[in-house]
């Protein structure tokens, strides 16, 4: 954790239906009461309504953009940081986090699960991939209850 500050990257995909989309932003939402900063791909689809939720609650945002113009970055990102890696910033997306919390989304997001949990971090997963080594749960207060367990230890 840097300076004690809890970093939670949401991950998922750029194209959502409304259960994904009202889903982050819950999660978002879950991350600002938490006190942590949510940290994510800094885009539309899941990173977006995860950010809305977490502003929205009075959190802090940080979006790691593939691109190299930190202005491609949604609305609800205080922090943009444009890499000019495209996918590559996936690693820095699950790099940077202490938990990872996974919603629904493609390949991408699926790498982002797998550089997670080859560095060993807990990665929940709402409703997303079923892979071994990750924490399924149904819902986002769930996953809160999860994530309050492992900052207990």
């Amino acid at each position: 954790m840097l300076n004690n500050k809890l970093l939670i990257s949401v991950i998922g995909g750029h194209d959502t239906d409304i259960e994904t989309s009202d889903l982050a932003y819950q999660v978002g939402g879950m991350v600002a009461r938490l006190k942590a900063i949510l940290i994510c791909g800094g885009l539309d689809g899941v990173m977006e309504h995860a950010a809305r939720g977490a502003k929205e609650a009075g959190g802090m945002t940080v979006g790691i953009l593939p691109g190299a113009d930190k202005r491609e970055a949604n609305a609800w990102i205080d922090i943009p940081i444009p890499t000019g890696l495209g996918y590559t910033r996936n690693t820095l997306v699950a790099g940077a986090a202490d938990i990872i919390v996974a919603l629904k989304g493609r390949e991408g997001t699926l790498s982002e699960i797998a550089m997670a949990l080859t560095a060993k971090k807990p990665v929940i997963g709402i409703r997303s991939w079923d892979i071994p080594g990750m924490i399924q749960v149904d819902t986002a207060a769930a996953a809160e209850a999860v994530i309050k367990g492992l900052i207990k230890e």
